[in-house]
């Protein structure tokens, strides 16, 4: 669309059986939007991306796509423990799926695409472990791998559901400064629970405990966060490391 709009979201519904989790979203993303996806534990924070995946059938409301190509056009890093480490698949064989969509079967990658794959995984450090299994790698190097895996097809928008699980303090800042660039050529929405270190990333917040509250600037504040109705942690930076914690009411 001309105004860069590529999905909008409206009084949607959704949720597992008959339970909602979500209640009548509106929500319109972007071409290079950064928006940072906030919430406590159940809110709905991966089910608003599962929605934006079309892996939910809604209660009510729509989604509506304005994706050049929508089949390849959204890239998804999920949670870590949704990851089955005993599948038989080795790294580079998880990288290449990403491009699943261009050919139907495993055979048909051509050299340019193990190219491709291979210079992924070099940028991420782990080019060493193309030939492993999935069940041999650490948490963080499974993070790697799924981020190549997410944006080898260089989608439109990329989905990432807290994507610094597991990952070591070496590679999280690696993993930020990745993002940025990323950014300069797709949308990004980031869920997470550390508001305090995105804000020096994203450009917006949306804040997610069944309904949708979207905040347009990176900086929001406690009195926000509880008109908002999203209780979460909020963390600051120092010398010391430390989370600042709701005060304690005297029994």
């Amino acid at each position: 669309m001309e105004n860069g709009l590529l999905i909008r979201l409206k009084s949607v519904t959704a949720g597992y059986e008959s339970e909602p989790v979500l209640r009548d979203v509106d929500f319109e993303i972007y071409r290079n939007d950064f928006i940072g996806i906030v919430g406590p534990n159940g809110g709905g924070k991966t089910t608003l991306l599962k929605v934006i995946l079309g892996l939910l059938k809604l209660f009510s409301g729509s989604v509506e796509y304005f994706l050049s190509q929508r089949t390849k056009s959204i890239g998804y890093l999920p949670q870590f423990n949704q990851v089955d480490k005993q599948f038989p698949i080795t790294v580079l064989d998880i990288v290449l799926s990403g491009l699943m969509v261009k050919h139907k079967f495993i055979a048909q990658y051509t050299k340019k695409d193990k190219r491709r794959a291979e210079n992924m995984l070099d940028k991420m450090g782990i080019l060493h472990l193309k030939n492993k299994p999935i069940g041999d790698l650490s948490g963080g190097q499974m993070q790697r791998v799924f981020l190549s895996r997410a944006i080898i097809s260089s989608p439109e928008v990329l989905l990432l559901d807290e994507p610094n699980t597991y990952v070591d303090n070496k590679f999280e800042g690696e993993l930020y400064e990745i993002l940025r660039e990323l950014n300069k050529k797709m949308t990004i929405l980031l869920v997470t629970h550390d508001l305090g270190t995105i804000t020096s990333y994203v450009k917006t917040i949306a804040c997610v405990n069944q309904e949708l509250h979207y905040h347009k600037s990176n900086v929001i504040t406690e009195k926000q966060l509880s008109a908002y109705n999203c209780p979460i942690q909020l963390i600051t930076h120092g010398e010391v490391p430390h989370t600042v914690l709701r005060k304690h009411k005297k029994g």
